[in-house]
């Protein structure tokens, strides 16, 4: 039956005009497209056969639609369109994890989809979308890494986490590492619920297995589990205690009244860009100050145990270092990324979802302010491997 060119037309005006017309005509084209490439492909290849068709589920206009995806016998002709297609889900499923990783929940998320698409998507429909991007994340958390590290920090923040129909907060710890070239990346984010240093020696053993041979210096808060797991796989690292954290917890001892002068004693006891005063002097140093308030505030005599020295060891290093050192600073910044995506959540409602979140965070960071170098670590020869 043939129709002519004004039949045609009045045709496709009326399929236009009918509920959802729009999309059968896409459809259509579509269709018609991979159909005709499927013809060049046979024309090109006259060994193979047409072998009918497969179904693959679309996306126009705010509607979801079943294409006929022609096949070959062999199994080897796919349509060009169909990646073209496929890039369009992939774009969307970017889009839906960047705006959850920002900080909106699933709803708002879901909310801007249907605004952008013109397509209403269940907040179980956006998690279900966002599972590749977790895969992805959880691979990138599971990397191989390099030999050596010139440094890494160790530091948690804590969340608000459902597991086992209860909510408490948990420590999430990130693992930052300064290379050789002296860029930074997050080598892991681990969830530990309760402390130990089996576990901890579990996490460096992790990373051992990642491929790090080395580590120059382990910078940590004061758990004596990272300090005394880490020896055991990374026995010639050095270890610098936070002096941010020792700091909040003298002050912790004394009362409003007296914390400004508390702190610029500490100023003192605690210098910094300097080559003067070696670990051990500056330990001593410590030990004075303790003994001159402990009278008064017998809270302080714990620190002065001599493993307290610890958080010294950045004395043993170049001026130029020093304070990108004593402390876990660098993953505070970290924190505050977290914080900032998590703060609208409220309880999480797993492990899982705040390591996903984490890691697309941190993801983000590597590819964008951790991948400039910092210059001042580079031909340090107290970090480098031995």
């Amino acid at each position: 039956m043939n129709f002519t060119q004004a039949q045609i037309s009045e045709l496709l005006l009326e399929i236009a005009n009918s509920e959802n017309g729009t999309n059968i005509l896409f459809q259509m084209t579509l269709e018609t497209f991979m159909k005709s490439e499927r013809n060049l492909y046979r024309q090109e290849n006259p060994s193979d056969y047409s072998n009918g068709f497969r179904t693959r589920k679309a996306t126009g206009h705010g509607k979801e639609m079943v294409l006929r995806v022609p096949r070959t016998r062999s199994g080897t002709f796919y349509p060009t369109l169909l990646g073209v297609l496929r890039d369009e889900d992939e774009e969307r499923r970017t889009l839906i994890f960047n705006l959850y990783k920002k900080g909106l929940t699933t709803e708002q998320v879901s909310d801007i989809y249907e605004d952008l698409y013109g397509k209403d998507y269940s907040k179980q429909q956006i998690s279900y979308l966002m599972k590749e991007s977790r895969e992805e994340i959880a691979l990138w958390l599971n990397r191989s890494l390099d030999e050596h590290y010139l440094v890494i920090y160790i530091d948690a923040t804590f969340v608000h986490t459902r597991r086992d129909k209860s909510v408490n907060k948990e420590g999430y710890f990130t693992i930052l590492g300064i290379k050789e070239d002296g860029t930074r990346e997050v080598l892991s984010i681990v969830n530990h619920p309760t402390e130990g240093a089996l576990l901890w020696q579990q996490e460096m053993e992790n990373l051992k297995a990642r491929g790090v041979k080395s580590v120059g210096l382990v910078v940590s808060d004061g758990l004596t589990s990272i300090e005394n797991a880490t020896p055991k796989v990374f026995p010639n690292a050095k270890h610098q205690l936070c002096v941010v954290h020792f700091k909040r917890n003298i002050l912790a001892a004394f009362p409003k009244t007296k914390k400004q002068e508390i702190a610029d004693e500490l100023k003192d006891v605690f210098e910094i860009e300097t080559t003067n005063t070696p670990p051990l002097e500056a330990f001593e140093k410590l030990c004075r100050f303790v003994e001159k308030w402990q009278k008064k505030y017998p809270s302080l005599k714990t620190f002065s145990n001599q493993r307290n020295i610890a958080y010294f060891t950045y004395l043993e290093y170049p001026p130029a270092i020093q304070r990108m050192i004593y402390s876990t600073n660098w993953i505070e910044r970290l924190n505050r990324d977290y914080k900032r995506v998590l703060k609208m959540r409220g309880a999480m409602p797993s492990p899982e979802s705040v390591l996903s979140l984490m890691g697309g965070v941190a993801m983000e960071k590597e590819h964008k302010t951790y991948r400039y170098p910092v210059s001042a670590f580079r031909g340090i020869t107290e970090l480098v491997r031995e």
